[in-house]
């Protein structure tokens, strides 16, 4: 059984194909909190707003409060500053706010939608006041293909200063929407449109099924007095205090664990099996307290060839217990030298043997995996993101080939983790751990004995491609599907 499937039973069994479409307000919608802010918050902390604009900013927004202006009042108020401005740099700067951000905002929920929407063949659509730097990046995050926005004017690749009306605000939702059906041959009587606001209401009248999604007090009650159904999303924006008690919790088993790994290494005089206790009693403790659910498919291949190198694709940092929960003893890894510092999982790491990378140093890097091939010919299994890095996204980095070199030099097979929906629990750069399933597909060990280093690339491409068929087999692993 898949995740979300009960929230997405209406999509499956609803109507199908491009000619029912799924749209979707950006803030409160598909992200947690708003982007405007992010956005305008990356451009004062870069230097790039000057103070009359800030003023102008404010004062703009404190009058569309109060009711003394309309939206297109506020968004000529806080974009004649783009006067004489590169529309060029105002997307660059829409792409570096997602990454750095609003990608670790968009609702799991949300992403499940609209994977649901886009398997049943629907048109998907961005109905939202933001402008396109705003909302084109979650866009292509997200494979939505057409993005219905506010719009700037632009002459020559430069701003006027002016905005292109009407704005899609409340009454110009819909007649976007309009418009988009009639070029698309769409049936909005057939189609979905999700939001927040009740200053969405012309759209949600003229969609078949209107869903109200984290609505405020208006659209809730609106909803309620229609018999809409209403959704409310908690994984994302502020944690709760059982959040917070249950991730202080998650930390501190690592106490009883380190004790209870001790007095087994005592016991049986072994190094190893101190660290084999201790890292499978954390690993269970830890995941049950957080709340976290692993499903497992293919568990048997996790044990039918032993040492293997062991891949996972890096989202998050409780990847570290995940893998832990998993291959349960006998194992280390590859980790990059920054860890050796923290004054905590430095000295347990060291203890376990992990090998430590100088990234930035490629020749030092090169050298420090011969202690990874040797752990492996003494039997112990190894654990490596080769993805190098966290992704703030569940889409798939690039593979580096250090722990392919290493499969291959110590005569080992690979066994490819991937893992699904670990950023429900805990986003990149997060700190509060939130309770979550998460999923874990174990594929088939990959024999690497008769590979060559002139074949490499194609074998490396090859497993990447296994990832991308769990992850997202639509997903091309260049871009939006």
């Amino acid at each position: 059984m898949s995740l979300h499937e009960r929230l997405t039973e209406e999509i499956r069994s609803g109507p199908s194909g491009p000619k029912v479409a799924a749209l979707f307000d950006l803030d409160q919608t598909l992200l947690a909190g708003f982007s405007a802010p992010a956005f305008m918050r990356e451009r004062f902390v870069a230097g790039r707003m000057a103070p009359r604009e800030v003023a102008e900013t404010l004062l703009g927004t404190l009058s569309f409060a109060a009711g003394r202006t309309g939206f297109s009042g506020l968004m000529s108020a806080t974009t004649a500053a783009y006067r004489g401005m590169a529309e060029s740099a105002l997307e660059e700067l829409g792409q570096e706010v997602f990454d750095k951000h609003l990608a670790t905002q968009i609702f799991p929920e949300s992403r499940a939608l609209v994977r649901a929407h886009r398997d049943a063949g629907h048109t998907l659509a961005i109905v939202s006041s933001a402008t396109r730097y705003q909302a084109e990046p979650m866009a292509r995050e997200l494979g939505i293909r057409h993005v219905l926005c506010t719009r700037l004017e632009v002459e020559d690749g430069v701003f006027t200063g002016e905005i292109q009306r009407p704005t899609c605000y409340g009454e110009g939702k819909a007649v976007a929407a309009r418009a988009l059906a009639e070029s698309h041959d769409l049936d909005l009587t057939r189609s979905w449109f999700y939001t927040d606001s009740h200053e969405d209401l012309p759209l949600l009248e003229i969609v078949g099924r209107p869903r109200p999604l984290n609505p405020d007090r208006r659209l809730a009650q609106i909803a309620k007095e229609r018999g809409w159904p209403v959704r409310r999303f908690s994984s994302r924006g502020r944690p709760s205090a059982g959040d917070v008690l249950r991730t202080g919790l998650v930390y501190a088993s690592l106490v009883p664990s380190v004790w209870a790994g001790a007095a087994a290494g005592l016991v049986n005089r072994s190094r190893r099996e101190a660290i084999n206790v201790l890292g499978s009693m954390w690993s269970d403790l830890a995941t049950s307290l957080a709340g976290v659910d692993l499903r497992v498919e293919g568990e048997q291949h996790l044990w039918s060839h032993r040492p293997a190198v062991f891949l996972f694709n890096h989202q998050s940092g409780l990847d570290t217990i995940l893998v832990l929960k998993l291959l349960r003893r006998d194992v280390t890894a590859v980790a990059k030298k920054e860890i050796r510092a923290n004054p905590v999982f430095g000295p347990l790491f060291s203890a376990a043997g992990v090998v430590f990378v100088d990234r930035a140093d490629r020749a030092k890097a090169i050298d420090s995996l011969k202690d990874a091939v040797e752990a492996l010919r003494q039997g112990r299994s190894l654990t490596i993101a080769p993805e190098g890095t966290r992704s703030a996204t569940p889409r798939l980095g690039p593979f580096k080939k250090g722990a392919f070199h290493i499969a291959l030099q110590a005569g080992v097979p690979i066994v490819p983790i991937v893992f699904r929906n670990v950023l429900d629990a805990l986003p990149k750069d997060a700190v509060v751990v939130r309770p979550a399933s998460v999923e874990a597909v174990v594929l088939p060990p990959i024999d690497t004995s008769r590979w060559t280093r002139d074949g490499l690339d194609s074998e490396i491409e090859a497993i990447r491609r296994q990832y991308l068929e769990v992850l997202d087999p639509l997903d091309d692993g260049d871009g939006a599907p």
